[in-house]
């Protein structure tokens, strides 16, 4: 069988090729450029709890220890803070591609003063809500940091193959595969399996099977810089909106301070609608200023890395299948408004993708299967399109009564906060429980806090070998995951119980499912009662719980998960 072709080699495009790797899959990834990232340290990104899980699956390392998670998250208006989160210490439980130019190099300037001012943060409001708990916290990670991690991971990596300076400019499709062309020092034909576009927002791969992109284009602009300090907020990010220095700017302007490693933070400025120059000049005065305001008067010293602007463009591409050919990542989609984050959303796409182009590389294409990606994903991407558009008038429109409206202010808070904290419609991770993979309910389902289609929560579980894992390490092999939990088994080695009970039936009834499943263990999950069989997908997401051990409709929903019974898909692929 030919190799996955994917074209991009950005993070989107080199994590398919780490996740398909992980499932015996191999892939060529097409790269334009020479292989080396640019170091910019004002292009960041915000991976949540899944991805950055995901990320360090794939890559093998521990992300955390290249980036920083945030101890905490506060927001003000003005000079009153209007909310404060605190996030769970890392194992307490257990920025976009497109439409980013500029940067006038590191360094132009530097400030000098005295230290921060501790203190400076203003009244609270009243309905804040101190040391509220956030859950785990957001990975805040410069992008070439990210993707120097993919590409380490790959250089080890027997099954990609990285074609750097391979621009593609054709490509044809067949019954059995697609070819590609491209055009450079190595301008050759490559023949693939598949297709996956993972070259974002002016995607070569969409053009070329006539893929619409609809959508807005700049719905947001901000000035963006990188630069050494100390801020009053330690380890917080923060959100200010309508500082009192500032009076210019939609709301009286927004600035948002994201920490990094080593004393780093990133600020971003929301600037105007139009397209006026950003001069180096101006974002001096920028951070000067906001140093200034956010330390009583006095500027601190500092280092001014990189700088730039970010355009947030709205769009999302009407199909993401094209018989052979898929999108994923800034081809399919771009948002970014109001704190979410586009390359969270692209790897949720390979998470999704993968196990499904996998499946049918090693077994034939089942089209429900395949066709279910974009049913799934894009669903999920037009949800947030959808919430960051109605809230974009409420919140970067001109105000009037609204703004003199009680409440106003701590509602379009708390938008801004779950779009930047990954909650409500704006960023919640999203649910699959419309696909057309969900098997029917019947009576032998049992309710647990995870909804069918949802992620599930990551707990320890006893693996077949009688380890302790992680639930989220067992994701991505590509085999479905059937949860027994059985309370006590923690307590006794697994000699002792592994025949003992339901478990023997269970096992077989495991191994009689239509595709590779992994049975595992767990004392508890949240709202599961014992006994409860939960049939999880290889990316995470929940199938279906059951009251004991059913065989009968255990297999019913693995086929469903599967995209139906095999008979039936090739017959339809036959036809």
């Amino acid at each position: 069988m030919d190799p996955v072709i994917i074209v991009g080699a950005g993070p989107v495009g080199l994590a398919l090729a780490l996740a398909l790797a992980r499932q015996e899959v191999p892939s060529v990834v097409l790269d334009e450029g020479s292989g080396n990232d640019e170091h910019r340290a004002a292009r960041t990104v915000v991976l949540r709890e899944e991805t950055t899980a995901l990320m360090e699956r794939l890559t093998g390392m521990p992300l955390a220890a290249a980036g920083l998670r945030w101890s905490g998250w506060r927001s003000m208006r003005r000079k009153q803070v209007m909310r404060e989160v605190a996030f769970e210490p890392a194992g307490a439980g257990d920025e976009p591609g497109g439409g980013y130019t500029g940067g006038y190099g590191g360094g132009f300037a530097s400030g000098h003063g005295g230290a921060p001012a501790r203190g400076a943060e203003g009244p609270r409001a009243a309905d804040t809500e101190p040391g509220a708990s956030g859950g785990p916290a957001p990975l805040h990670i410069a992008q070439h940091v990210l993707t120097g991690a993919l590409r380490h991971a790959i250089a080890g990596q027997r099954l990609v193959r990285l074609a750097a300076e391979s621009r593609l400019d054709s490509l044809e499709q067949d019954p059995s595969g697609v070819t590609a062309h491209t055009r450079g020092p190595r301008g050759t034909w490559w023949r693939g399996s598949f297709l996956v576009g993972c070259d974002g927002p002016r995607s070569t791969v969409r053009k070329l099977v006539d893929i619409r992109f609809p959508g807005r284009t700049a719905v947001e602009r901000h000035a963006v810089a990188a630069l050494r300090t100390e801020l009053p907020w330690t380890g917080e990010a923060l959100l200010h909106r309508m500082p009192p220095w500032r009076t210019s700017g939609p709301s009286g302007g927004e600035v948002t301070a994201r920490p990094l490693p080593d004393g780093v933070w990133r600020l971003d400025w929301l600037l105007p609608p139009g397209k006026d120059l950003v001069t180096p000049e101006l974002l001096v005065t920028l951070v000067r200023e906001t140093l200034t305001g956010w330390n009583g008067g006095t500027t601190p010293a500092y280092d001014l890395l990189d700088t730039g602007v970010h355009i947030v463009h709205h769009r999302l591409a009407r199909r993401w299948r094209a018989d052979r050919v898929f999108l994923a990542g800034d081809a399919a989609h771009l948002l970014g408004a109001l704190g979410t984050q586009g390359l969270d959303e692209g790897l949720r796409d390979v998470d999704n993708l993968a196990w499904k182009l996998a499946l049918a590389w090693h077994h034939g294409p089942r089209e429900a299967l395949l066709d279910s990606y974009q049913a799934e994903r894009r669903a999920v991407v037009a949800a947030r399109l959808r919430a960051a558009d109605q809230a974009l008038p409420l919140l970067r429109g001109a105000g009037g009564l609204r703004a003199y409206v009680p409440g106003s202010a701590r509602g379009h808070d708390a938008l801004l906060a779950d779009g930047h904290l990954g909650r409500g419609a704006l960023g919640t991770p999203g649910s699959y429980a419309g696909s057309p993979l969900m098997p029917p309910g019947g009576g032998s389902t049992t309710p647990v806090d995870t909804e069918p289609g949802a992620q599930v929560v990551d707990v320890r579980v006893t693996a077949e070998d009688g380890s302790f894992v992680r639930l989220r390490d067992r994701l991505g092999r590509g085999a479905l995951l059937v949860v027994l939990i059985a309370p006590g088994t923690g307590v006794w080695e697994r000699k002792h119980w592994v025949s003992a009970g339901i478990m023997p039936r269970l096992a077989a009834a495991v191994t009689a499912l239509p595709h590779t499943a992994e049975l595992l263990v767990a004392e508890g999950y949240p709202g599961a009662a014992a006994h409860t069989v939960l049939l999880i997908r290889p990316d995470g997401h929940l199938v279906t719980a059951l009251s004991g051990v059913r065989p009968a409709e255990l297999y019913e929903a693995a086929e469903a998960a599967l995209g139906g019974p095999a008979k039936a898909q090739a017959a339809a692929n036959a036809g």
